[in-house]
């Protein structure tokens, strides 16, 4: 006899546990969906409201409105004896004041980069090209005669004797400050000890003599040099060891050094 393919209806026991079996399979795969969508599911209602009283109380007290703004005192940190910088035009501080023969030189030292340590180095020792400032009687001497050297040029021999072509003018931008700054700079270092502070008001009057030259473009010769200017700049005399600001090179009253 053909055994028959159709299932038989002794078997609705089997049915109705399939059917069981699917629902709760399905009400698993509807869970698992649900997990598996990565945490994209809503947030709950109670984080929005917990998040939103922070940035409340967050921006009252930084935004120093009403009674929770005293949370933050930025006027007294939690360190004892540690206050706010006032920052306030009464109230600002610059620098402290230093000696006067190290604030020119700090000021010298950086014209000094830019103009003269291409060709004289870092070591003011020159080259085979550029003359040594380390020892040089122009750089030590007569204070005019070196102011001159630097605002006019120089043509013919240095102060050794050797003649290293045509030295360019370095006036183009320079201040008075720029000048004491440089000469003091010079004069005070590479082992050169002159020990005294070339001040903007001896400055001023090396550029004023500059000026007045017949041809300031022209460079100067020896010759020049020895015949007008072979004299101390004209200024006042600043002590090396006076305390001074160092933005208004002006002496501070009651300053130690």
């Amino acid at each position: 006899m053909q055994e028959s393919n159709k299932p038989d209806l002794d078997d609705s026991l089997n049915v109705t546990e399939s059917h069981d079996r699917m629902l709760r399979e399905a009400a698993a795969v509807s869970r698992e969906k649900h997990v598996d969508e990565g945490g994209r599911e809503p947030v709950s209602l109670w984080i929005f409201a917990s998040c939103a009283v922070i940035f409340i109380f967050a921006g009252l007290a930084l935004g120093n409105i009403g009674s929770l703004g005293s949370l933050f005192d930025y006027d007294q940190t939690v360190k004892p004896g540690y206050v706010r910088l006032d920052l306030s035009e009464d109230g600002a501080q610059g620098p402290p004041p230093a000696e006067a023969l190290a604030v020119y030189i700090k000021k010298g030292q950086k014209i000094y980069s830019s103009k003269c340590q291409g060709c004289h180095g870092g070591d003011g020792k020159g080259g085979p090209a550029y003359p040594s400032l380390a020892g040089s009687e122009w750089a030590l001497g007569e204070t005019q005669r070196f102011s001159m050297i630097i605002l006019g040029g120089l043509m013919g021999p240095s102060s050794s004797g050797k003649d290293y072509g045509v030295m360019p003018s370095q006036k183009a931008g320079m201040t008075a400050v720029d000048l004491a700054g440089v000469m003091t700079y010079v004069r005070n270092s590479f082992g050169n000890e002159a020990g005294d502070v070339i001040t903007e008001e001896m400055a001023a009057h090396a550029l004023k003599l500059a000026e007045e030259r017949s041809d300031p473009n022209q460079p100067l010769s020896k010759d020049e040099l020895d015949e007008k200017y072979l004299a101390p700049l004209e200024g006042e005399p600043l002590d090396p060891t006076m305390m001074i600001d160092p933005v208004s090179l002006q002496p501070v009253e009651g300053a130690a050094g």
